[in-house]
């Protein structure tokens, strides 16, 4: 084997602290490009795109809401699903003082109505702050 242990391990600590810390940079990159798989993965698992629902859909994937800002009409539901492979997510309206969601996990949903015109941001609780994890949903009349 090539080099002592501390070497070794201070290269693997190294690699391990790098990956990590490119993880968030990753997520947060390109968000259009993360919609746009967000969009193929949920036809690969559903069989049609979110636009062919009967209602608006909002995918979680990759640390990100897609899409991140939605405009419907009064009475409208929502459906907010997480498509990610292993991460947990949640829809949290915290501007309007409702509880968090239950963590959604992969293939998880959870629908709203919206029954009032206004602007409703909300976050994913465990990931707003390290992903920036966030969205609006916009009710006209």
């Amino acid at each position: 084997m090539n080099g002592s242990y501390p070497a070794l391990f201070a290269k693997a600590l190294c690699l391990m602290v790098c990956l990590a810390a490119a993880t968030p940079a990753v997520a947060a990159s390109d968000p259009a490009k993360i919609c746009a798989e967000a969009i193929t993965r949920y036809g690969e698992l559903y069989g049609k795109a979110p636009s062919e629902e009967p209602l608006t859909v909002v995918m979680m994937y990759k640390y990100v809401f897609c899409p991140s800002s939605v405009t419907v009409k009064v009475g409208t539901t929502v459906r907010f699903i997480n498509i990610d492979k292993r991460t947990s997510h949640s829809v949290w309206f915290r501007e309007e003082g409702k509880p968090e969601s239950d963590r959604l996990f992969p293939d998880e949903k959870v629908e709203m109505t919206f029954d009032h015109p206004g602007t409703y941001p909300y976050l994913c609780g465990p990931h707003w702050e390290t992903h920036d994890m966030l969205g609006n949903i916009v009710v006209e009349p």
